[in-house]
């Protein structure tokens, strides 16, 4: 059979309609599973085909004149479905909610055949860029497209307004143009957001409406977060961290004591929390910080109402508030302060993924999830540049060697790293050294030892920053240490303007400064200089 063949019997009911023919009758939908799913045989394909075509009444089960259809399987991992949208008996096929009865029926297949396991629709998930946006994105050469960035733009300045006035001002401030939705008698009751320079074909600005970037930036959602005022004493930028660590910790233990709505709301203002201290947080975490506040933005949405009022929905406000007056303070954030807050950030989080997993919010406890890793890491990098901030190495002793002695040259990475791993922490020696994780810590270890300083010593001062037996991988947690005291080392001789060394620049360990130009001056030599001068070379 050719394809015309097949095409022609799968339009047979269409050809034979009587009066006006749909200008539109293929349907067409693919059913596709996760790349680590087992390959599913031919036989268990056509169920899911015949399934699909049953719950969406295209080819109801025992119906023999509904429509035709026929499934492709071209690959492994997916089919198509292509059907004839008239049934055979000339009735008109009506479509109802075809796409969400498919996707109730793949997660009874997902269960049944032991796959990957997606969540049902609760319209909490993100609006995602269209397809035509992201490809004008790439023609303008933008880093993503305009919906991204006016979400961030707009959810940051959600999480830190105290009124109207103040979230316009602040969208307004990010560089984002805003237009109001006024009503007759003067009340706001929407808005829409663009970015300057953004146009469709007919040279008009392409506005997005608070509701079209996510679920809870419509007005009304956002309202919500100033309906019940919080009050915030004004701390110095030094105690900025402790007094929002206390409130959070506080916090931790209320999430959710009130009931489901009470929850909904807690997790909510912890959202609003995350967007503000990835904001400023130290600069070596925050751009995990800004992952994890992407990651927990679905964990902050629940289907359902909210309660506006809480002991733990207050405090985390408070906290908002309370950073994002210190917003001034950012670049002088301190790492050690900041630590405390960011473990009891740490907490929050898992006390929300908690609270998710008792209330079958799969698809946010998994949010919450990934948002804590990413919080764990932060964490670990910012114990690493502490102890490189207190680091003191040890004055090296200078071994005797007898006369006319030559050392031999080190080179770097020559030393053992699994030695330097027994001797620095031998208690957890034998975990580190069969984790998968153990390539990248040795590769830290290197780089460390390239340096110039002591492996171990280094190895040793950043197991002892913390305790290391509740993490899930010790080497991992060491290998996010180390990157945190690289980077702390980094910036420390940045600052203090210290020069390359001479293995790191791979010269003579002399200074590139700028020479001056000109006659050269008389040259200095030391007393007893001319005794040391070689023979006169001839012209």
């Amino acid at each position: 059979m050719t394809i015309a063949d097949l095409a022609l019997m799968l339009d047979a009911p269409v050809l034979m309609l009587q009066g006006n023919r749909p200008a539109k009758h293929v349907y067409h939908v693919a059913v596709r599973n996760a790349p680590e799913d087992r390959l599913l045989s031919d036989a268990e394909w056509a169920r899911v085909a015949r399934e699909m075509m049953h719950v969406t009444g295209i080819s109801p089960h025992g119906d023999d004149e509904g429509c035709r259809w026929v499934a492709i399987r071209h690959a492994d991992d997916h089919i198509h479905i292509v059907a004839t949208a008239a049934r055979q008996d000339g009735r008109n096929l009506w479509l109802r909610q075809d796409i969400a009865k498919m996707h109730a029926a793949a997660r009874r297949f997902e269960v049944e055949f032991g796959l990957r396991q997606l969540t049902h629709r609760d319209k909490t998930a993100r609006k995602w860029p269209k397809t035509g946006e992201s490809e004008k994105a790439a023609r303008r050469g933008l880093g993503e497209p305009a919906r991204v960035t006016l979400q961030r733009a707009v959810r940051r300045a959600a999480a830190a307004a105290v009124s109207d006035a103040d979230f316009f001002t602040r969208v307004t401030e990010a560089g984002v143009r805003v237009k109001k939705r006024v009503a007759p008698d003067g009340n706001i009751t929407g808005y829409s957001v663009a970015l300057p320079g953004d146009r469709n074909a007919e040279q008009s600005a392409v506005w997005f409406p608070g509701a079209k970037l996510a679920p809870d930036l419509s007005l009304p959602r956002v309202r919500e977060r100033w309906q019940n005022p919080v009050s915030v004493p004004v701390v110095a930028p030094a105690e900025m961290w402790r007094e929002a660590e206390r409130r959070v910790r506080a916090a931790a233990d209320q999430l959710g004591a009130g009931g489901l709505s009470q929850g909904a709301g807690d997790v909510a203002a912890l959202g609003d929390l995350i967007v503000i201290a990835a904001v400023i947080s130290p600069r070596m975490v925050r751009d995990r910080m800004r992952e994890a506040a992407h990651e927990f933005e679905r964990a902050s949405r629940v289907p359902g109402d909210r309660a506006l009022e809480g002991q733990a929905r207050s405090l985390y406000r408070e906290s908002a508030q309370l950073l994002s007056q210190s917003t001034a303070a950012a670049g002088r954030s301190d790492t050690v302060a900041a630590l405390g807050f960011l473990l009891a950030l740490v907490t929050a989080i898992e006390a929300s993924r908690r609270w998710h997993q008792a209330q079958e919010h799969r698809a946010q406890a998994e949010a919450s999830g990934r948002a804590g890793r990413l919080l764990r890491e932060a964490v670990e990098v910012t114990a690493g540049a502490s102890a490189a901030r207190e680091y003191r190495p040890r004055p090296k002793r200078t071994a005797t060697r007898p006369s006319g002695a030559r050392r031999a040259p080190t080179v770097a990475g020559e030393r053992p790293m699994a030695g330097v791993v027994q001797e620095a922490v031998p208690e957890h020696a034998r975990a580190v050294l069969v984790d998968p994780a153990w390539p990248a810590l040795r590769t830290r270890l290197a780089a460390v030892e390239k340096a110039g300083d002591d492996p171990a010593e280094v190895l040793a001062a950043v197991a002892a920053r913390r305790e290391l037996t509740s993490a899930d991988s010790v080497a991992e947690v060491l290998t996010w240490r180390l990157d945190g005291w690289s980077r702390q080392r980094g910036a420390t001789a940045a600052a203090t303007g210290k020069n390359p060394s001479p293995t790191s620049t791979g010269g003579t360990g002399r200074s590139s400064g700028p020479r001056k130009t000109g006659a050269p001056g008389p040259t200095r030599r030391p007393p007893g200089d001319e005794q040391r001068k070689g023979p006169r070379r001839a012209r």
